[in-house]
């Protein structure tokens, strides 16, 4: 018996959304079209990364980033709504929402939202971040130490990355950053500034950068290849 046939076996009705108050009422924590989100089952289990899109006032649909989906979403339907957690990031206050509703398929890879409310709102600013460590290339153009240059990437989200780098650079450094989150896809390119300076006592120093002028398409792709490292390394690499 499949998760989800678990959930349809004497599942009761959706309850009638009660929206908890956030924690601080002066500040606004409404779920807005185009923010990006995670949605996993009850358990925790992943199930695809999305672009939330028409939130109303309970319902709102789902665009997925790619078109992999999970096997806990078979057997789901428009009559058989799976609840699922939802987990988005406000850009402009910069704080994870914690989100709950219950979802349904539409064509094209769209998912419908009933009964959604927002739990919580958190501090969490490493929301979508991925740790790596992987090869890439630093290139800066003018000034000192520029020139292109080897340097480790130890983690990124879609705001910017942290680096590593035997080069030393300084705040405000403007760099392109080259690297291939996945060896099937094409390098990730990305421009960004040196907003703070990691200093060690054993090995290079540490940079953490500011990705700069990424329209939406930009930061749809950087998110779509994140999830997609991220899936793969939950999966153990198949």
């Amino acid at each position: 018996m499949g998760l989800f046939d678990k959930f349809k076996k004497n599942a009761p009705e959706p309850p009638s959304p009660q929206p908890k108050k956030p924690v601080d009422d002066s500040e606004d924590v409404s779920i807005y079209s185009h923010m990006r989100v995670e949605v996993t089952t009850k358990s925790g289990e992943m199930l695809f990364v999305a672009k939330l899109m028409y939130p109303q006032r309970h319902t709102a649909e789902l665009h997925q980033y790619s078109e992999a989906e999970s096997p806990l979403l078979e057997g789901c339907s428009e009559s058989e709504a799976l609840p699922v957690h939802i987990r988005g990031y406000h850009d402009r206050l910069r704080k994870a929402v914690y989100m709950e509703g219950f979802i349904s398929p539409m064509p094209k890879h769209i998912w419908l939202v009933s009964h959604l409310y927002v739990a919580r709102v958190g501090n969490d600013r490493a929301f979508f971040r991925l740790d790596t460590n992987l090869d890439a290339n630093i290139t800066k153009f003018s000034g000192r130490n520029a020139g292109e240059y080897p340097c480790k990437l130890l983690n990124i989200s879609v705001g910017g990355a942290r680096i590593t780098s035997e080069q030393q650079y300084w705040e405000g450094d403007k760099l392109l950053l080259t690297v291939k989150l996945l060896e099937d896809r094409d390098p990730s390119i990305m421009y960004c500034q040196v907003l703070r300076v990691i200093e060690k006592e054993e090995g290079p120093r540490e940079y953490g950068c500011q990705f700069l002028e990424m329209n939406e398409a930009d930061q749809d792709k950087i998110t779509e290849n994140i999830f997609a490292a991220q899936r793969k390394s939950r999966s153990g690499g198949k």
